[in-house]
């Protein structure tokens, strides 16, 4: 595969039940500045629950997890069940709590969680293939469920993380906001993101160096 096409998967729209906005739109960003195409994809389910962004509580309503994601991308975005892993060179999954409330449980049952089986399946094969794969903020504690014990990843240095991420046979290290943890033997980069940043330009700084370094792996 010559062109550089990499599937992007968010699990809806808002940090709190959602996919990062501002690391989605930094993640094309850099993927655009870098000259690769991409193709945006999200289950097509009701979300696990929705927040109100201005309060933090919990509303009553429901929403679907694909149409919340195509409000990022400006409809560009397709049935997680449409991607197909022999039409990409990578995969990049960014961060938001919808990684773990829509793409896993993590949320809730921490090291007993489980991944949403389409989520996993695609994610898998890309792992199969062996090719690259970018995970950002809180979506790398998903990563040793999909490739198994001994995977070196960073989620930035938020200890209760950690520890559920060496529970499940991760190999964590430590990194700050700017920087990247590359495996290079299973081709996995991740990048702490907003699980450290305060500011657009902190996140970015990261999430530049994952896309830089998915392009060389590719």
């Amino acid at each position: 595969m010559n062109e550089k096409r990499i599937a992007v998967i968010l699990s809806g729209c808002g940090v709190y039940d959602g996919a990062e906005i501002n690391e989605v739109i930094l993640t094309l960003l850099s993927l655009e500045e870098n000259h690769m195409k991409y193709e945006c994809f999200a289950p097509n389910m009701e979300q696990h629950h929705v927040i109100n962004h201005l309060t933090g509580k919990e509303m009553s309503e429901k929403r679907n997890i694909l149409v919340e994601s195509a409000r990022i991308v400006r409809g560009k975005i397709k049935d997680l069940m449409k991607c197909d892993s022999s039409h990409f060179s990578a995969l990049i999954v960014p961060g938001g709590f919808g990684v773990a409330k829509n793409l896993s449980d993590f949320a809730f049952k921490e090291k007993n969680f489980t991944l949403q089986k389409p989520f996993f399946d695609i994610c898998k094969k890309f792992k199969d293939e062996e090719k690259p794969v970018g995970f950002m903020c809180i979506a790398p504690v998903l990563l040793s469920k999909i490739y198994g014990e001994g995977i070196n990843l960073t989620v930035g240095n938020d200890q209760k993380t950690i520890e559920i991420i060496s529970s499940t046979g991760g190999i964590h290290k430590e990194s700050t906001v700017d920087n990247i943890v590359v495996d290079e033997k299973n081709k996995i980069v991740t990048t702490p993101a907003y699980m450290l940043a305060n500011t657009i330009v902190e996140a970015k700084s990261g999430i530049e160096k994952l896309i830089k370094k998915i392009k060389e792996m590719i």
